[in-house]
């Protein structure tokens, strides 16, 4: 297999997976991104070893010739953003619900042999078992999360009934360089690094006792290049997650120990459809993907502040 689309491919989890497969050698790799949250300068190194679409998952007549033909799809364009599916649930369902289906249809019609559908550890709400199995009844809390699910539902009929084979990965609070800290919906740990680096208090939601299976973004796109070639998981969804738990209060002391200084942090009332715990069960994945993290926390959060350093240091010559 050497020709590959990213949709999203200038998001932050889109970028690391194009360099990922261009590190493997991949023949040809297709990016389709509209940059309403993704960054071209994202892909600035790579920039002359890829094709780079500036198109809209929702444009079916651009999207289908883009897409024919590929060995495999990385489906990963969305709004990813509970907060943000609350402010705006017309254009996050478009995006993420009309979008995917716009995409499962191009693939579909054009003969990609599998699609890996970036669904999302949002599903399970705020189910009380821990850590979230596959087979747990989804409990969707916000419109993001709803989109996501029946992203899911619609790539498992899109094989059962259509035969185009997909494979959907629930990510876990994905974490890494380039995740953009300057957006009101951005993650929390980008929230965490830009205000480290400016030596002032974050805000936490809340009392910084919710947990999150906080996933270093290089052990999600070695597990996502894994789904596309693994064989008898058609139609099936798997967790992308680490298999830990972590509070927010936990990651802050972290960074402050790595950095050496001592930022109490603000807290804030908490948010509008935020689950409070969080952890995959990643036993499925390991079994049949071959899903090896090879990633702590600490490590994790060490690369990435090193990232940002370097990154503001850059800016500021």
């Amino acid at each position: 297999m050497s020709h590959y689309v990213v949709t999203g491919g200038a998001g932050f989890i889109g970028s690391a997976l194009v360099r990922a497969l261009l590190e493997e050698g991949a023949r040809r790799v297709v990016v389709i991104d509209n940059l309403l949250t993704g960054k071209e300068e994202n892909l600035e190194e790579v920039r002359d070893r890829i094709e780079f679409h500036r198109t809209d998952i929702r444009w079916y007549e651009e999207l289908a010739p883009l897409v024919r033909g590929a060995d495999v799809v990385f489906h990963l364009a969305a709004i990813p953003s509970v907060p943000r599916s609350i402010a705006e649930p017309v254009l996050t369902h478009e995006v993420n619900m009309d979008g995917t289906f716009q995409v499962l249809r191009a693939c579909r019609e054009g003969g990609v042999r599998r699609l890996v559908y970036a669904a999302s550890s949002s599903a399970y709400g705020d189910a009380e078992t821990l850590p979230k199995t596959e087979t747990m009844a989804p409990r969707p809390l916000s419109p993001y999360a709803v989109q996501k699910l029946a992203g899911e539902y619609y790539a498992r009929v899109f094989y059962t009934c259509l035969g185009l084979e997909t494979v959907s990965l629930r990510y876990f609070n994905v974490y890494g360089p380039r995740q953009d800290p300057n957006s009101p919906y951005s993650g929390v740990i980008s929230v965490f690094m830009k205000a480290l680096i400016e030596r002032r208090p974050p805000t936490i939601f809340g009392d910084g006792e919710q947990t999150r299976d906080f996933t270093y973004v290089e052990d999600v796109t070695a597990l996502t290049l894994k789904a596309a070639r693994a064989p008898g998981v058609a139609g099936k969804v798997y967790n992308a997650g680490n298999g830990g738990r972590y509070s927010l209060n936990q990651v802050w002391e972290i960074l402050q120990r790595l950095e050496g200084v001592q930022l109490p942090p603000v807290y804030g009332p908490p948010r509008p459809g935020d689950v409070r715990h969080s952890q995959a069960d990643t036993t499925a994945a390991r079994r049949d993907l071959g899903h090896q993290p090879r990633f702590s926390l600490e490590e994790g959060l060490k690369r990435t502040l090193d990232w940002y350093k370097h990154s503001a240091r850059k800016v500021r010559s």
